[in-house]
C-alpha cells in the first residue's frame, strides 16, 4: 500500500469541479458538512466522520483552549486508539485509489486537522 499517495484540498477550492481523476479517491474528513456548500455541488467519494477529531476536541481548539501543537498531540491519540484511519487507508486500497485526497474546510490550509490525518495515513501507509 505504500504507492498510495495522500494529499489535501480544501472544500471550497473543489466546488462544481469535474469530479475525481482516475485513481483518484475524494474522502470528506470533517465531522460537520461545510457551511454553505451544497451537497451536490461538492464531488466526493466519501464523507468520512469517522476519522474527524471529536467534538469536543475539535471544539476546545476553535474556541482557543488548545493551541495546535497541543491539539494535534490528542488528535493523533484519538487516532491512534481508534480504528477509523486504518480503515479508511483499507477502502482506499480495496478501491484501487492511487491517490486518496483528503477534503476539509478550515480556512487555515496549514494548521487543521487534516495535516495530522495526512501525517497518520501517511505513517500506518509505510
Amino acid at each position: 500500500m505504500s504507492a498510495l499517495t495522500i494529499s489535501l484540498e480544501r472544500v471550497q477550492d473543489l466546488l462544481d469541479d469535474d469530479g475525481p481523476a482516475d485513481g483518484e479517491r475524494r474522502v470528506l474528513v470533517d465531522r460537520l458538512w461545510p457551511r454553505g456548500v451544497k451537497k451536490e455541488r461538492l464531488v466526493h467519494d466519501e464523507w468520512d466522520k469517522d476519522v474527524a477529531p471529536s467534538s469536543e476536541l475539535r471544539k476546545a481548539f476553535h474556541g482557543g483552549e488548545l493551541d495546535f501543537e497541543e491539539f494535534s498531540a490528542r488528535y493523533r491519540r484519538e487516532l491512534e486508539e481508534g480504528e477509523a484511519a486504518q480503515a479508511l487507508l483499507d477502502r482506499a486500497e480495496e478501491d484501487g485509489a492511487d491517490t486518496l485526497v483528503l477534503l476539509f474546510a478550515a480556512k487555515d490550509v496549514e494548521h487543521n486537522h487534516a495535516q495530522v490525518l495526512q501525517e497518520v495515513l501517511q505513517e500506518l501507509a509505510g
